[in-house]
């Protein structure tokens, strides 16, 4: 949501395009969050509002409970007793932990989603501590133990990062048709390997665009792997002067600009939302898709070594969150969102029908070896009724059975729905503690427990009443703007009309859900633009205006929008009226109100303090790491001549560099936008704002397109996305846009390609807010190799270029440690004291001695290092 005019400018008909300009990416541009007037950790604390899959798990011994700490960065230990939950360790982990699985009583393996990388933590050692660090691709989500003895660890994550197999980086392919990009990872619990960060047995790459959580057959013989971003078989049609659905325009009655068509596959072809009429807009849309959406859901895979798909699920849902079985009937039960994004508009108008109060079903779809049975968690409420307030269950997560009760954990209702069967109205436990993510059922002694997201706590309920009894608190660094303004992005009972809609059925925790959305309004009138443009004089003459029918757009991320200027796809969140107190970015978030009523359904926009707070949370949303960039920060050769094209050859209209409007100055905490706008020319029909490119590595996969943009031709087969960049999602590839006419690199088209291909390598490992290496880490111990010495050289060389601040956490004479490198090398315990890297060494190398080193984001090594509340007082010095 930043702007910066590519002023592109062909004589009288102003056919300079927009440079690498509507293309591309999410709303976001970024810098540091606001600074917070919060007491403790503050704004040292880095927020990435990453969403938990599997954050409990339950010893097979049924005393001890475990839970990943996702902002304290940390496994919580809990005894259970008959009385109250009590947390008896905090072990430090991998930046944002996600999921967790106990294999048998002695070891707890949790995933960390932002490190790339698995913290083993052995539970019978006092006290329990990280004993090894393995490394997997880009942003691993769940965990399960299979196979014979539950001797395999099964992993997802993203086919990228820096991570690979044989300590090689991931070759993603980024410019690869038709391929899977998501990956399932294979360990030998027994033998994890001698390799840096371990030896996987197995990486099995499958046809989805992201995996999520992981599921068990009742007999541990099959593993189920779930696609995030699905998919519903919808996809984009460019702008090309086609015939659309009325309404056509404004209420103001001025004709909508050109611009594209959301169409979804019925099974034989590719229609609109009015596929069930007999006119022009019934008919196929085929031509236009020369490609094809298989829409794989679940991938079940053989519980071995080196596993094979055995059957590939479509139909399940558009965004899958979690998994179970029922253990009575093998049953494979799949959270899910289902996204009506074929439908259009927004608004009250009374012409026609809108997405308004009912854009996104929650669900729970069966699948077994009869099919696909789905089950809409709210077919009850009457959408219709403005007024009909019947209680809803809005996103569901985590689900687990107790005998033929399931029990799920609808994490926008804040409350968990005890069902008797799915068809069966569930009871409906309400919780203290609002955004329940995962829970686990305690046979023991019928209980549920089920982690609070929005208050960082345990919930404990017990079956018999189907009450809550307490709720424990977990150690939160998250200063109070995260926490103050969090529920507003979740929380669908407050926000919507219904109480089963939210931002964040959209904006999946916080970032997006992959789709477009047409979301005009018939009902409003043109707006005048008031933004800057890049180069002013290049800007229309009192022509820049906002269309309320404006056509398909992404769904743009909440990351990265501090320092990023107007927000949406054309800047028209404006900001332009901030107060003399604020930022123009938090006055353009607010202005977002109005989509509480037009598109959620609620009564009336938030009140105005709460809306604040959600804007001042929004604000604190950060980036990961780029996964296709070194973790030295280095370019190869060909982004390195990226680099130098996109920063010095005039190669838009012959005029502007990329830079000149993909403003990449990190150091201004600008990444590919300044916040400005730019003046679109013959090829795009409306003015955009110039979008940052942090996140172009993934909307990769979708390949072929149509519209004036086209550039291809022929059949390209199956995809794993219906999406891929520019505003719409319509254009395939960078390569392709380069080929607009706006664009020129050089007389020679062989020449021209090279450098448009270098170009694209660059734009793919661009800078985004943290350098590759933040999140990275690694245990040294008396089992690791000379490997590991190399890496956590690397670590300390980027942390003293300020890369990251690197910490270190270890047990000496049975006390947690914690370290923070200086910058003459040496390393600050939290006990007060100076001790050198080879001391530290030495200690790692005793047995049980293991050392694990982590990179963190600038800033933030003190408290997560030394001093947990920033008091002043060091950790060790207040255990001592």
């Amino acid at each position: 949501m930043s702007a910066t005019r590519v002023i592109t400018q062909l004589s009288p008909q102003r056919l300079f395009t927009a440079c690498i300009g509507i293309l591309l990416s999410a709303c976001g541009g970024n810098d540091s969050p606001p600074t917070a007037p919060d007491t403790g950790v503050g704004s040292a604390f880095v927020n990435f509002e990453t969403g938990q899959v599997r954050p409990l798990a339950l010893s097979a011994d049924g005393d001890t409970l475990v839970a990943v700490n996702t902002p304290n960065a940390t496994l919580d230990i809990l005894m259970i007793g008959e009385g109250d939950l009590q947390t008896t360790h905090s072990v430090p982990v991998g930046l944002e932990p996600v999921a967790v699985a106990i294999n048998d009583n002695s070891e707890a393996w949790v995933v960390n989603h932002l490190s790339d990388s698995i913290s083993v933590v052995d539970l019978t050692l006092n006290p329990p501590r990280v004993t090894k660090t393995l490394l997997t691709g880009d942003e691993p989500r769940d965990i399960v133990f299979a196979g014979s003895d539950s001797r395999l660890a099964f992993v997802t994550a993203a086919h990228r990062g820096q991570n690979g197999p044989e300590d090689k980086p991931i070759d993603a392919k980024l410019q690869t048709p038709g391929i899977g990009r998501a990956d399932v990872w294979v360990f030998d619990v027994n033998n994890t390997g001698t390799s840096l960060g371990g030896d996987p047995l197995s990486v099995t790459t499958v046809f989805a665009q992201s995996l999520r959580s992981l599921a068990v057959s009742t007999d541990g013989t099959t593993v189920y792997a779930a696609a995030f971003h699905s998919g519903n078989q919808t996809t984009a049609v460019g702008e090309n002067e086609l015939s659309k659905p009325g309404p056509t325009t404004a209420n103001d009655g001025i004709l909508q600009p050109d611009t594209g068509l959301i169409v979804q596959f019925d099974g034989s072809d590719w229609r609109d939302e009015t596929k069930s009429t007999s006119d022009l807009n019934g008919t196929s849309y085929n031509s236009l898709v020369p490609f094809t959406l298989p829409d794989y859901d679940i991938f079940a895979l053989t519980a071995t070594a080196n596993p094979t798909v055995q059957r590939r699920v479509s139909g399940v849902g558009t965004t899958l969150f979690n998994m179970t079985v029922n253990p009575t009937n093998g049953g494979l039960y799949v959270s899910n969102t289902e996204a009506l994004n074929v439908n259009r508009f927004e608004g009250h108008s009374t012409d026609v029908a809108t997405l308004t109060g009912n854009f996104a079903q929650s669900r729970i779809s069966v699948v077994s070896d009869d099919g696909v049975v789905i089950n809409n968690l709210n077919d009850h409420i009457d959408h219709s009724s403005p007024a009909d307030t019947t209680p809803a269950i809005a996103q569901p997560l985590g689900m687990a059975f107790s005998g033929d009760t399931l029990y799920v954990s609808a994490f926008a209702s804040g409350m968990v729905a005890a069902y008797s069967s799915l068809q069966a109205t569930p009871t409906q436990i309400p919780l203290s503690g609002g955004g329940p993510t995962g829970l686990v059922v305690d046979n023991k002694r019928n209980k549920l427990y089920i982690l609070t997201r929005f208050n960082n706590s345990i919930s404990v309920v017990d079956l018999n009443t189907q009450t809550q009894l307490n709720s424990i608190a977990l150690s939160n660094p998250e200063p109070a703007t995260v926490t103050d303004g969090r529920r507003f992005l979740y929380d669908a009972t407050d926000t919507s009309s219904h109480g089963d809609a939210s931002c964040g059925l959209c904006h999946v925790f916080g970032d997006t859900d992959a789709l477009a959305w047409d979301l005009g309004n018939p009902s409003a009138t043109v707006a005048a633009n008031p933004n800057a443009f890049v180069n002013r004089f290049l800007a229309p003459d009192g022509d820049a205006v906002f269309h309320p029918l404006k056509g398909p757009m992404t769904t743009q991320s909440l990351r990265g929008l501090a320092n990023a200027g107007p927000m949406h796809w054309r800047g028209d969140r404006t900001g332009v009226s901030a107060a003399d107190n604020e930022s123009l970015e938090l006055a353009a978030f607010k202005e977002f109100n109005v989509a509480f009523p037009e598109l959620l359904g609620r009564a009336s926009p938030l009140p105005e303090a709460d809306m604040h707070k959600f804007a001042r949370f929004a604000l604190t949303i950060q980036y990961p790491p780029n996964p296709i960039r070194s973790l030295d920060n280095s370019l190869t050769d060909q982004q390195s001549r990226g680099l130098e094209t996109y920063m010095s050859k005039p190669t838009t209209g012959e005029i502007f560099t990329c830079n000149n409007c993909h403003t990449l100055d990190s150091a201004s905490g600008h990444f590919g936008t300044s916040g400005l706008s730019s003046v679109e020319g013959d090829d795009i029909s409306q003015e955009f704002k110039v979008p940052h490119l942090r996140n172009l590595y993934q909307k990769v996969g979708k390949f072929g397109n149509s519209g004036r943009f086209s550039g291809t031709t022929g059949d390209f087969g199956a995809q794993v996305s219906g999406y891929g960049f520019m505003h719409d999602g319509n254009m395939d590839t960078l390569q392709n846009f380069f080929k607009g006419s706006v664009f020129h690199f050089d007389d020679d088209p062989a020449v021209n390609d090279t450098m448009i291909r270098e170009l694209v390598d660059f734009i793919m490992a661009i800078d985004s807010n943290m350098a590759p290496i933040v999140g990275q880490q690694i245990t040294l111990s008396d089992t690791t190799n000379t490997a590991t010495d190399v890496r956590i050289e690397l670590l300390k060389q980027r942390a003293q270029l300020n890369e990251c601040d690197l910490i270190a956490k270890g047990v000496v004479d049975t006390q947690l440690r914690g370290y923070l490198l200086q910058p003459n090398g040496d390393f600050q315990s939290d006990a007060g004291e100076t001790i050198t890297y080879a001391a530290l060494r030495t200690q790692a190398l005793r047995p049980n001695g293991a050392v694990t080193f982590t990179c963190v984001p600038p800033g933030s090594g003190q408290w997560m290092g030394i001093d947990r509340n920033l008091d002043g007082t060091l950790d060790g010095q207040s255990n001592s």
